[in-house]
Order: C-alpha cells, then structure tokens, then sequence
C-alpha cells in the first residue's frame, strides 16, 4: 500500500462512521450548585406549566401558530457555499420524515424550539456511503430524557421512553437547541397568570349570581305573592326601562361585571406580556393597544416579523441541518425566505429586472429563472 492508498483510505474509513449525532454544550444551566445531580439544561429542571396548559392560553396558541405555521410554509434550499448558487436537494430536505409532509415536522420543531429551548428529531434511516442520516421523525420532547454530568454541563447520552439511546447512526437524535430558554420556563408565571385570569372569567360566567334584589322593609309576604312579585318584575323589565316600587320594597344592585372585575383590562395585558416573551409584533396578536396602526405600518412589519421574530427560529434549525455530521461541507442548508415570504411585489421585481437587463448584468434565460420561467435558450450568444 502506497502512502497515497494510506490517506484515501483513511479518509474513506472516516467518511463511513460519521457520528450521526453530538452532544451539545448544556448552555441554559443555572448558575451555582443548588441544580447540580442531574438537574438543569434544556428546561428539564423546572418546567412547571405543561404545554397543554400554555396552549390554553389564546394568545399563547395564536404566537405558536404565528411562528410554527409560517416557517412550515417556507420550503429549504440546499446552497453551494463557495457560489452560492442552489443545488439539488437530499431527499430528506424536501421530507425528512417519510410518514408526513415537510411542513409538518418543520412546525413541530418550530413547537418545540418556542416552548421547550430544544428539539429532537430521530434517525430512522442512513446513508450506506457515509453514514450520515437519510431520514428522520420528530420526537416529542416529555419523552427525550438526557443524562447529564455531575455538575449539568455536558451530556452523556440520552433516553427515549426510560430506554438509553446510541449517540450515532440509527436511533440516535439529533438535537436542536433554540437561542434562548424556552417558553414554559422564562414565561411561566405570565402563562399562570393568563391561566388564572381564564379560569375566573370562566367561573364568574358559569356560576349564577342575581344582578339585582328586591328589598323588602316591611312585613314579609307569603312565598306565592313574592314569586308573583318577581315575575312581574322581570316582565316589566323586559318592556319597560322605569320602574315604580312602594314605600316598603327598594331596588339593590349586587355583583360585578367583568368590565369591573378588570378581567378584559388583565386579559389585554398579558396578551401583550406574552407577545412580547415570543417576540411577537402586539397588532399580530390583536392587543387593543396597537389598533391604531396604519396599514401602511403593518406591511412594514412583516419584514420586521421574519427579523425579530422568525428568524431566531429558522435560524437554529438551518445551522443544524447545515453541520457537517447531516450536510456534507461545502453545502448549506437555508429556508427560501426571501424568495416566498419577503418576495417583493410583482412590478418591483419587473422593474428591477428591467434595469438588470438594460445594465447586461443579467440574459434573458436568467431573468426568466428568477422569475420562475423555463429558460429557452433565447439569452444564449448567437
């Protein structure tokens, strides 16, 4: 074996055990030792509001919605990095899970980042040519239990369902870690408090409670003639908005409406509270406070949507398709975010186009790439 045969075949060797999985750097563990033995990372030390629960909370379920719906909507793109041209995609770009469609898993673990701070998709399928994973499934995160070190800064392994799983090849998970805790964790108290706001409303409106007594400071009347007495009362009210009562009965409100119970007034902030903790532009979430936008202000914000609020996201889920354990170098995985959600208006790109073929930046082939028309050979040199 010649010194060039040792090399290739090192390298061989190398490309077929890529290690299909790394164990992240735990990033969101407390400070100090009180959390030490096993606790801490990825919000598993102290997720005290179940998701089911956070969902119950509207405004909580129109954020998630928000975020997860339209990130599913944005299809990926695998993308020469030294050109930057678009080249094909591995099968399991365009449907990582071969049960369901890609949007589906894409918003399940858009789900998971929001809520959790990390997602988890499993290897179900690898490539015999270098052992990286082909297909995946998204896991719920309540069955992924990762085994820490003694002091909760690195991971040992993980378990799905209390049974220990490989750190490679099938079975393995592959794990997204989003930029910041979750949800459940850095907002549960808002998420209790909106909790316990609906929960009031909904007893105030289930419990029945007079809004009205007639008060009687006379000799008390027989059952029959009181029941005739509120009957006509009520009657009279129907039809009637003045009232004529006797010396002896007065006329009492009792209780609260929710307008005095400040129910709206709360629901309305912790709707703000909550878009603010998911990054969410208030007016998206129809907070009264922002109702005096203009129009024009609102198409504004949609680039100021996938900035602030999409991109934290789909940025995380990018960076990890692209590492070289599930891409091979050279490519990069990226959503297709400028040419669906922020492509421009038809005449803009018209105009631009124009200017691109009158500059001869640009032949006529390429210009009708961009705009999605099959090349014909018309930009071709004669």
């Amino acid at each position: 074996m010649g010194l060039r045969d040792f090399f290739t075949n090192r390298k061989d060797a190398t490309q077929k055990n890529i290690t299909a999985q790394y164990a992240p750097a735990v990033m969101d563990a407390p400070y100090g030792s009180f959390w030490g033995g096993g606790y801490g990372g990825f919000n598993n030390y102290a997720n005290a509001i179940l998701r089911q629960d956070a969902m119950a909370v509207p405004t909580v379920a129109r954020c998630r919605n928000l975020l997860a719906g339209t990130i599913a909507t944005i299809p990926l793109q695998t993308y020469a990095t030294a050109t930057g041209a678009s080249v094909p995609n591995m099968v399991w770009v365009d449907q990582p899970d071969i049960r369901q469609p890609r949007a589906v898993t894409v918003a399940w673990t858009v789900d998971s980042l929001l809520m959790y701070g990390v997602a988890y998709w499993q290897v179900t399928e690898i490539y015999k040519e270098d052992g990286r994973p082909a297909r995946f499934e998204w896991v719920q995160n309540d069955r992924v239990t990762p085994k820490y070190n003694a002091t909760s800064t690195e991971i040992e392994y993980y378990s799905l369902n209390n049974v220990r799983l490989p750190m490679s090849g099938i079975g393995s998970l592959v794990t997204f870690q989003a930029l910041d805790q979750g949800l459940l964790l850095k907002s549960q108290s808002t998420i209790k408090a909106a909790l316990d706001i609906e929960r009031a409303a909904a007893i105030a409106a289930q419990t029945p409670m007079a809004t009205s007594i007639l008060k009687n400071t006379g000799a008390d009347l027989p059952e029959n003639q009181v029941q005739a007495l509120l009957a006509s009362w009520k009657q009279a009210r129907l039809s009637k908005s003045t009232a004529y009562l006797t010396s002896t009965i007065t006329a009492e409100n009792m209780g609260f409406s929710p307008k005095d119970m400040m129910y709206n007034e709360a629901k309305q902030y912790l709707a703000t509270e909550l878009a603010r903790a998911c990054n969410v532009p208030a007016f998206m979430v129809d907070a009264e406070v922002f109702r005096g936008m203009t129009y024009q202000n609102i198409l504004d914000g949609r680039k100021e949507f996938a900035a602030y609020s999409l991109a934290p996201f789909y940025t995380a889920i990018e960076a990890r398709l692209s590492m070289d354990d599930l891409t091979p170098r050279g490519t990069v995985i990226r959503f297709a975010v400028d040419e669906t959600f922020l492509r421009v208006d038809p005449v803009v790109r018209l105009q631009v186009t124009e200017k691109l073929l009158e500059l001869n930046l640009i032949n006529l082939d390429q210009a009708k790439t961009m705009e999605g028309l099959a090349p014909d050979g018309s930009g071709l040199p004669k």
